[in-house]
């Protein structure tokens, strides 16, 4: 089976995402933000055997029950 790189794997996601929102045509556009944020620290790495997420394995971990409205919560507390 070929391995493909987490870089190979978020930039597919993009382009298949890009295909249904023209707003990802904007290099500023929040959703890319987004994606990246759910690609290393919510959807599991499938070459760590779909058990830890990128930034588990890099060390980073995110503390609550649910990353990705942790991530958020805490997003919207740093804008106030």
């Amino acid at each position: 089976m070929l391995s493909v790189g987490p870089s190979e794997r978020l930039n597919g996601g993009l382009r298949d995402r890009e295909k249904v929102m023209r707003s990802l045509k904007n290099e500023k556009s929040p959703i890319r933000k987004g994606m990246q944020l759910f690609h290393n620290f919510v959807n599991p790495h499938s070459g760590l055997e779909n058990e830890i997420t990128a930034s588990e394995a890099a060390g980073i971990r995110v503390e609550g029950k649910n990353n990705w409205l942790t991530i958020i919560q805490n997003a919207s507390k740093a804008e106030q």
